[in-house]
């Protein structure tokens, strides 16, 4: 196939359009299922290079949540608790720990709830039945993988009244050097961001700590290599194998840091022993489940547990989090990683950082207050690491 007609693109007045190779060849993807769109294949050749990556850095199944070309979040096949589990709405799932992929997606699907409403998923191995049970049950628009099982594809083609946008890609595809795009008629040129993320990235700590375990280098790769491929500015929060915050497309660093400690708070909060025992309602769906437990952490459009609304959701009233509650609970989180695409210009980013957890930093470095956001860091006892690679993606 040398070209995909589209609907039309970003919206419904831009057409015609289509998706082609400038060179001529045919298109290294097939469509198996579904007709997707413009923001579709944005999304999926965004997300495909990402879970593609992340499985060639760290040698575990990837996969990602993409919402408007950016990551809600990413992860690796790494078994999850049984909080986890069932913060992630998936602990009545028999034999998860058996697929990799499957814990791959419940971690990434499971992160961000809100934002993952309508996704795109990029799976980096061969989709098999298990990850395709799980990404039935949930809201979506579509899946990019580099194969799919027979029962893999038959659950998969159920889905949406058999309107499931399902993708197959050549694992196999190198996309040229140059790269093209045009804005306003004007053709815009770069080389591709082929630049590598791996360990030895890492290696120029610069704080007065200078010791980064395992663990959170594999996160501080997965943080690096999900803002590779999210609008910029971005920082990303990483622990336990997966992206918990992503702050995405913020003129402001400073914004992007407390965006993705906002939704990395909200993601430990859905862990809380007061959240996981929410009293619902049998009848309450997976997608309303979200918002509520979102509207009980945050306390934001809606008072969930006011008179007159709590009976909506529950079947008894539960006792709304207090501040000093949510305090001391998150106060107790250490160990999470953070990076940034560039380098933070001020230590409010540290300081804000802090409070979520972060212990551990990789930032590009370069500002002429380096010094400043180093003894910060110094203050609170984080290692951080001068990468020398800024990682802007538009």
């Amino acid at each position: 196939m040398k070209e995909f007609t589209l609907k039309y693109g970003c919206n419904p007045n831009q057409k015609p359009s289509k998706i082609f190779m400038e060179n001529g060849k045919d298109l290294p993807l097939k469509i198996l299922n579904g007709k997707p769109g413009y923001i579709n294949f944005l999304d999926a050749l965004n997300s495909w290079q990402l879970v593609k990556e992340l499985r060639q850095a760290l040698g575990l199944p990837a996969v990602t949540s993409f919402k408007h070309v950016s990551p809600t979040s990413a992860a690796v096949g790494i078994p999850l608790s049984d909080k986890l589990k069932k913060a992630c709405f998936v602990d009545d799932i028999e034999g998860l720990d058996e697929s990799p992929l499957a814990c791959a997606y419940a971690r990434a699907r499971g992160t961000d709830r809100m934002c993952s409403f309508g996704d795109w998923v990029a799976l980096s191995d061969i989709c098999d039945k298990k990850t395709a049970e799980l990404i039935k049950r949930e809201v979506s628009d579509g899946v990019i993988a580099p194969g799919y099982s027979a029962e893999a594809l038959e659950i998969l083609k159920a889905k949406r009244k058999g309107n499931y946008n399902i993708v197959e890609i050549d694992p196999d595809y190198i996309p040229e050097l140059t790269e093209r795009k045009q804005v306003f008629g004007i053709t815009f040129e770069q080389g591709r961001n082929n630049f590598k993320i791996d360990e030895n990235l890492l290696n120029n700590v610069v704080t007065k700590n200078k010791t980064i375990p395992v663990n959170a280098k594999r996160d501080l790769i997965i943080s690096l290599i999900t803002l590779k491929y999210t609008q910029s500015n971005s920082v990303c929060f990483a622990f336990d194998g997966q992206a918990i915050g992503v702050g995405a497309g913020q003129q402001s660093r400073v914004h992007c840091t407390r965006l993705a400690g906002s939704k990395a708070d909200t993601w430990f909060l859905r862990q809380y022993y007061r959240v996981l025992e929410l009293p619902f309602k049998d009848d309450i769906k997976r997608p309303d489940r979200d918002n509520i437990i979102d509207g009980f952490i945050n306390r934001n459009e809606e008072d969930v547990c006011a008179e007159g609304i709590w009976q909506k959701y529950f079947k008894t009233k539960p006792e709304p989090l207090t501040d000093e509650e949510i305090k001391k609970y998150l106060s107790g989180i250490k160990g999470v990683s953070l990076g940034s695409d560039a380098f933070f210009p001020f230590s409010d980013n540290i300081e804000r950082a802090y409070k979520s957890g972060v212990s551990y930093i990789a930032e590009p470095g370069g500002s002429i207050r380096d010094d400043i956001v180093i003894d910060c860091c110094n203050k609170y006892g984080i290692a951080m690491a001068f990468t020398g690679m800024r990682l802007f993606h538009h």
